[in-house]
């Protein structure tokens, strides 16, 4: 009995100090392993201080010639604070910091001499060479801290592309709010994949993880198909056009069609990434992927598509012009109200003739014509790796009215958005498939070095290969002697284009302004083996009625500097 007493006592004494030991290796890496994120945790609680920085993947640009060019980073520097509970002279103090500071003297000395306030930021951007300068000065009530913050070196470059970081209300980190930075937000994030707990709980929960691994999630860097170079230009070009036509918003995408890669997508008004302050939240947004818009014209080259590829015309087939058409108690008539005559297929592209156009679904059946818009996703996502993206308003498509079948026909009556019409035009170009535009290509992960291609979905067949050469062909032809009466014909160079003008609808009276266009163009080349679309638009230009006014020169300087830029073999 007594031998028995003893050995319960001798186990009891075992489990006891077994269990403080645990507790004593606990502890151990919680007050010294782990000493220092517990620090940082508090620190933040508080004020700014030297742990208070944080990590983030970087985005990057890629040169024509494979090279990374930073589009966001990390940059070091300094916060420049003041404790006003020791300042004494608070306009001696701005004398002495004045050019070091951004802010002005007045701001400066309201927050040098709050009361109650032993912590004020008066500057939190400071380079190391100006806080060296500062430190210097020796002086009393300042106090300098290590800071990190998101950079942007391109500044206007691409900003509605690649977005911003911001804090919010929830995390004292800066998350994406904006383009890239937010889509890839899980990628691009690199924090510690650890619930805070108290220390009763780090105590007594878990024992039997004594190694206590911090998990850390598998974040690194994007990199994206954006060319900067060509980015540069667009943004240029796009800025050039809105100034000239006092356009309310003008944007554009340089994609290859083939695969989805997006060389530049831009709009502007645009803004500095670091400095966007007095910047409106709409030039935050990316009319790109969040608005839509009735194109117009640029809509017919798919209709003529879905017609020859269909079996329902080709392009000598002709139809009788008079101008105008009745369609359940409507009429479509052309831009001009002319009649043409005996006209075929190529004219009706070459002419941009509503009739036309008008006379293919006709010829199709509204149910087939319905079918090959369909099938090119207008109302849906393109999925392409930008937040927010919205899906296309095609519900007329669905109507038991023919009228709306042939205003959809030229580009009225639908809606969408610029990226949706990107990827339906490059099926014309591509040899008729369905593409997934896209930005981001490869990650390159930080915890083991290795990085990932990005796998797109497949492209699906929406054309025929020889209905796109077709079309091609025949948007060659608008070029080389319709557009511009054929004055901006390349005799080395093969195009395709089309230019787009829809009335914009007036959506508090209903119907279309008689003074308010939306003009648009598209055109790819080579043309018969293409590697870039280039797709503009803009808003309620000023002093034109056509897009072939304000948008076809801009093409063209843009087509010349790619030809040039990337070197383009001449096909002619």
């Amino acid at each position: 009995m007594r031998k028995t007493g003893v050995f319960r006592i001798r186990v009891i004494t075992s489990i006891v100090l077994t269990l403080a030991l645990l507790l004593l290796v606990r502890l151990y890496y919680i007050q010294v392993v782990n000493n220092q994120m517990y620090v940082d945790a508090a620190n933040r609680q508080y004020v700014h201080t030297v742990n208070n920085l944080y990590d983030r993947g970087n985005i990057f640009f890629t040169t024509k010639d494979g090279e990374q060019v930073s589009a966001a980073t990390i940059r070091s520097g300094y916060v420049l604070a003041v404790n006003p509970s020791i300042i004494n002279d608070a306009e001696s103090l701005y004398g002495s910091l004045a050019p070091f500071l951004s802010v002005d003297k007045d701001l400066f000395i309201e927050r040098a001499t709050l009361p109650n306030r032993t912590y004020v930021e008066v500057e939190n951007r400071l380079s190391d060479e100006l806080a060296e300068e500062i430190n210097a000065l020796n002086l009393d009530g300042v106090t300098l801290y290590k800071n990190q913050w998101r950079y942007y070196p391109g500044e206007t470059l691409g900003a509605r592309t690649v977005g911003f970081t911001g804090l919010t209300e929830y995390n004292y980190i800066p998350t994406g709010r904006y383009g890239l930075e937010r889509y890839y937000e899980s990628v691009l994030k690199y924090e510690e994949d650890k619930v805070a707990v108290n220390l009763f709980a780090e105590l007594f929960g878990n024992l039997g993880d004594i190694a206590f691994q911090k998990e850390i999630q598998k974040t690194g860097d994007i990199v994206t198909t954006i060319e900067p170079t060509v980015a540069r230009v667009l943004q240029q070009t796009l800025q050039n056009t809105n100034d000239l036509w006092n356009s309310e918003v003008t944007g554009g995408v340089i994609i290859n069609p083939k695969t989805g890669s997006i060389y530049a997508l831009d709009a502007v008004p645009t803004f500095n990434l670091n400095d966007r302050t007095g910047v409106p939240i709409e030039d935050f947004r990316n009319p790109l992927v969040e608005d839509v818009y009735e194109f117009g014209s640029i809509i017919k080259p798919l209709t003529m598509a879905a017609g020859i590829d269909s079996g329902a015309v080709s392009r000598s087939t002709t139809y009788y012009d008079s101008g105008a058409v009745e369609l359940d108690d409507y009429t479509i008539r052309n831009y001009d109200g002319r009649g043409r005559g005996t006209v075929d297929m190529q004219e009706v592209l070459n002419q941009s003739l509503n009739t036309g156009v008008t006379f293919i679904v006709k010829a199709m059946g509204k149910n087939r014509f319905r079918d090959y818009f369909m099938s090119l996703e207008l109302g849906e996502l393109s999925n392409i790796d930008l937040p927010n993206e919205t899906k296309g308003l095609v519900s007329n498509l669905n109507s038991p009215r023919d009228v709306e079948y042939a205003t959809a026909s030229f580009g009225q009556g639908i809606a969408l958005t610029p990226i949706a019409a990107v990827r339906a035009l490059s099926a014309l170009a591509n040899g008729g498939k369905l593409i997934t535009p896209y930005i981001a290509n490869k990650i390159s992960y930080r915890s083991d070095g290795t990085q990932e291609v990005m796998v797109r979905s497949e492209a699906k067949d929406v054309f025929k290969a020889e209905t796109s050469e077709e079309i091609s062909r025949m948007l060659t032809e608008v070029v080389d002697t319709a557009l511009k009466n054929g004055q901006v014909k390349n005799d080395r160079y093969s195009v395709a284009a089309k230019t787009g003008t829809a009335q914009i609808a007036d959506s508090i009276n209903g119907g279309y302004y008689d003074d308010r266009f939306l003009h648009s163009f598209f055109g790819y080349f080579p043309s018969y083996d293409p590697e870039f679309l280039i797709f503009l638009y803009t808003v309620e230009p000023k002093g034109a009625r056509y897009a072939s006014e304000t948008l076809t020169d801009p093409f063209v300087e843009l087509v010349n500097f790619l030809i040039n830029y990337y070197e383009v073999p001449p096909d002619r």
